[in-house]
């Protein structure tokens, strides 16, 4: 379980969020490319899921938030079996997928107007999260006018706004530069340790081990073909972590050795 020394939200997770229970998913042609997969997230805790390319990790969240049918096995969430797309989760996908002729605040409450909310309730619900990941003075600004790193803040708040108790994320840092992506990371962990997030849980999917070390309370090792749990490993360095570290890098080797 996490606890306050993990970096987690407290020692008192008690409530299931997410449950999966046999989850496979195959193509078309029979090949079956994810599961059986069983899994359980409570409220309070930061899970990483790493593998090999191949094993799935993208496909699994699709099937968390909803936007993915599995092909066979039960996903539950809050006790209630999920038929649909999930709305009380959303998903920060790895490139920015912004709309170049909106400005930032337009593409941040784009969701919210589809969602029926009025200007004003809008324009302050995106301003708050657009401040929150650090892009406040730049609401006017157009996509063009953005770097890399901003971009994917954009992303972020974006899906921020809609206020998810699950906040799943697929390799979010990926296409950015070292220090940006970084310096994102560590906003993130900021923003879920300081309790200003709504969400109860985060997902992240990455290739990075290093990565997952530095920001999961629990991270998850998928094997490929299919893509399967190969082990589930609680992270119990205290906050903020040093990566030069030796139990840092007693982790990082560990999970290194799983990836198959």
């Amino acid at each position: 379980m996490g606890s306050a020394l993990a970096g987690g939200r407290g020692s008192a997770l008690d409530s299931t969020l997410l449950e999966l229970c046999k989850i496979t998913k195959s193509f078309p042609n029979k090949v079956q490319i994810l599961g059986p997969i069983d899994l359980s997230v409570k409220e309070g805790e930061f899970v990483v899921v790493i593998g090999p390319s191949g094993a799935g990790k993208s496909t699994l969240l699709r099937i968390i938030t909803g936007l993915s049918s599995p092909s066979t096995g039960t996903v539950r969430y809050k006790g209630r079996q999920l038929l649909g797309v999930n709305h009380e989760a959303t998903l920060v996908f790895q490139s920015f997928a912004l709309f170049p002729w909106l400005t930032v605040m337009e593409n941040v409450a784009l969701g919210l107007e589809a969602r029926g909310l009025p200007r004003s309730e809008r324009t302050k619900k995106a301003g708050h999260y657009i401040d929150l990941v650090g892009l406040d003075g730049y609401e006017r600004a157009y996509p063009r006018e953005l770097s890399g790193g901003m971009k994917q803040r954009v992303g972020l708040a974006r899906a921020l706004t809609f206020e998810p108790e699950l906040l799943c994320m697929d390799e979010p840092f990926s296409a950015l530069d070292a220090l940006t992506a970084s310096n994102l990371r560590e906003q993130v962990l900021d923003i879920w340790g300081s309790r200003q997030l709504v969400s109860k849980a985060i997902i992240l999917v990455t290739h990075s081990v290093e990565e997952a070390v530095l920001m999961g309370d629990r991270v998850l090792v998928l094997a490929s073909k299919p893509g399967r749990i190969l082990a589930d490993r609680q992270i119990g360095l205290a906050r903020p972590r040093r990566r030069r570290s030796t139990k840092f890098e007693h982790q990082v080797d560990e999970l290194y050795s799983l990836i198959v």
